[in-house]
């Protein structure tokens, strides 16, 4: 993966333990571009790195614009970023990667944000502004004082279609997401947040027409223990590279994102929970059980999340990363 080294040029707390770093490149040169729905993979103290989604307009090219929730249940990479990571410090990054690609639908585009995940859909809201674009954009959080970007998004010109929805922890005060994917046409959804909103979009958005609502959530839920082991189920099956003659057993109580690392093999990753779309895979041959949430029904066919999902067939073949 190609790195960058860029300069912290600013941190502010955006909300109770929520963080904002701008990045520029040390000469002030403007950095290569991106399309909104894109994310860095930054290296963290604590060691390896994390995926963290760019909530500037892509227009911007002075900067990337990434914010961090430090997560007291995570692994602690986060943590140690905003621990120890200051204005002036240099952090290496990869260049921007797009896995949430904003496709605006032709009756409109519907956005919706859960806590961090506000990061990318931001980008996404303020490129269709731009743009003239029609969109719909709801954000739900626990409470104001956990919400980033509250007082600019109220204030600025994304208010007017923002619709802001606190549930305080109550789960009788969830936001009503059945009725504004009652009615399905040509407009395309783009959600990112929490596990739990993800499957609540899905599940009021079923009788959708295929491929129009996308989903991307960097690891901000844990997986539950029951999916965990569900995706631990079943028997082994072997796994192959497009192009190369040898197979990797992947059994039962191993992944196969496990197997292939634990091979020597160099595969990208990061929740490792079905939720980031960071090591998808290109589906060459053979059929999937798909177990993640971030592929569409349209997608299944041609792609496979490697890290939670297992295999239909006795063999699958997936195009080397690299």
């Amino acid at each position: 993966m190609e790195t960058i080294t860029l300069r912290v040029a600013s941190v502010r707390e955006l909300a109770t333990d929520i963080f904002e770093y701008r990045l520029e490149a040390p000469d002030g040169a403007p950095l290569p571009p991106f399309t909104p729905g894109a994310h860095l993979h930054v290296t963290v103290p604590s060691g390896g790195t994390r995926q963290y989604s760019l909530s500037n307009d892509p227009e911007d090219r002075s900067a990337y614009v990434i914010a961090i929730k430090r997560e007291a249940d995570g692994k602690g990479g986060s943590q140690s970023f905003i621990e120890q990571t200051d204005a002036g410090d240099m952090v290496e990054v990869s260049l921007p990667r797009n896995d949430f690609e904003l496709e605006p639908g032709q009756g409109g585009t519907v956005l919706i944000a859960g806590g961090i995940g506000i990061t990318p859909i931001l980008s996404m809201a303020r490129v269709l502004r731009r743009q003239g674009a029609p969109f719909s954009f709801y954000y739900l959080s626990r409470s104001p004082e956990l919400t980033a970007y509250r007082e600019e998004l109220e204030a600025g010109d994304l208010a007017e279609a923002l619709t802001l929805h606190h549930d305080f922890g109550d789960p009788g005060q969830s936001f009503d997401l059945s009725t504004i994917l009652a009615e399905h046409g040509d407009r395309a959804v783009y959600c990112c947040g929490p596990t739990g909103l993800l499957h609540a979009v899905r599940s009021a958005a079923s009788h959708w027409p295929r491929g129009s609502v996308r989903f991307e959530d960097f690891g901000t839920s844990p997986a539950p223990a029951e999916e965990a082991a569900e995706a631990a189920e079943g028997d082994g099956f072997f796994v192959r590279f497009e192009g190369e003659d040898e197979r990797f057993l992947v059994p039962e109580d191993k992944s196969i994102l496990q197997v292939l690392q634990e091979a020597g093999r160099d595969m990208p990753s990061s929740c490792e929970a079905g939720t980031c779309g960071t090591c998808r895979m290109k589906l060459v041959e053979g059929e999937a059980d798909h177990r993640d949430l971030v592929l569409f029904d349209d997608e299944f066919d041609d792609n496979i999340i490697i890290c939670c999902s297992r295999a239909k067939s006795q063999e699958i073949v997936i195009a080397d990363p690299d």
